[in-house]
């Protein structure tokens, strides 16, 4: 297949997708039901092995694995992204009815950042190689920070964008239905489009992890590109399969550090020594796999 005919051909099955969920599966005042966000993820996880199939009759084996690895990383970022996103949403107490909305524009916002930051990544990589050493000392970096983290310590207003959005636009005392909006003697911005502003400049600050992550997996265009789309659009139907479970893998962010600390390792290693995707895909597929695993057999107490 011709790459231009490929990139213009997953845009228009991404755009589709995009207004399928936007015109026929988001009713105004609809709460996404367990149910059905399970249903979704199924389809998205279905639809990416899909396309790792066609990578692979496509391109061969290695592209396949590539492709695998990279979205194995990408979601299970994406899932320990999602919790930050629940406590966002009880923090402003956003209502279930309209966090499909904040979510929606959420995620074509990270779509279109992440498409800057694979660009730029991978052009900075290709002339100076010295920035894998940058971009490897991150992961390792956001790997030990993450290791430490307590979710109870998040503010969102300590976001320095959110408290300069309200410095300078007014913003209404209540929400507004699903308006991000409103007309009060000009225009004023409610509560929902504030909840936007910090989920989009905090998916800005998980891209700063999740891009290079998959950079020292491959530093194929469409590869590093495809990953990211598939899991970023599985992550709407995703939120509200853990909103409900938000407890249960509260080891699985140790598994995450440990996960971006390997990679870190592995990017700056990689003029000395190489390790093959199929051993990394490995790596990160046991890691995980160990975190949940530790979640499910030793539950945290609940005493909220």
């Amino acid at each position: 297949m011709n790459p231009l005919l490929f990139w213009i051909l997953f845009n228009l099955f991404v755009l589709s997708m995009l207004a399928l969920d936007l015109g026929f599966l988001h009713r105004p005042g609809h709460a996404v039901k367990f149910r059905e966000a399970l249903v979704w993820s199924v389809v998205w996880v279905g639809l990416a092995c899909v396309f790792a199939v066609l990578v692979y009759f496509w391109h061969g084996h290695a592209p396949a694995v590539e492709f695998v690895t990279g979205y194995v990383i990408e979601l299970s970022l994406s899932v320990d992204n999602l919790f930050i996103f629940l406590l966002i949403f009880r923090y402003f107490r956003v209502s279930p009815d309209h966090q499909h909305k904040v979510l929606f524009w959420g995620i074509l916002g990270a779509l279109l950042m992440r498409g800057v930051f694979i660009v730029v990544g991978i052009g900075l990589i290709r002339k100076f190689h010295w920035i894998t050493y940058i971009f490897g000392a991150l992961l390792v970096y956001s790997g030990i920070k993450l290791f430490r983290q307590s979710d109870d310590g998040i503010e969102p207003e300590n976001n320095p964008v959110l408290r300069l959005f309200r410095r300078w636009v007014p913003v209404t005392e209540d929400y507004e239905g699903d308006k991000f909006v409103v007309r009060r003697m000009g225009l004023y911005a409610t509560p929902l489009l504030v909840v936007l502003v910090v989920v989009e400049t905090t998916d800005l600050l998980f891209a700063t992890d999740s891009i290079p992550a998959v950079l020292a997996i491959t530093l194929k265009p469409f590869i590093v590109y495809t990953s990211n789309v598939f899991a970023v659009l599985g992550l709407r139907s995703m939120y509200f399969v853990l909103a409900g479970m938000m407890e249960v893998f509260h080891y699985l962010h140790y598994g995450l550090a440990v996960v971006l600390i390997l990679i870190g390792g592995k990017m700056m290693a990689s003029d000395y020594f190489q390790i093959s995707t199929g051993v990394a895909l490995g790596v990160v597929g046991g890691v995980l796999l160990v975190s949940v695993l530790a979640s499910l057999l030793h539950p945290r107490s609940q005493e909220r």
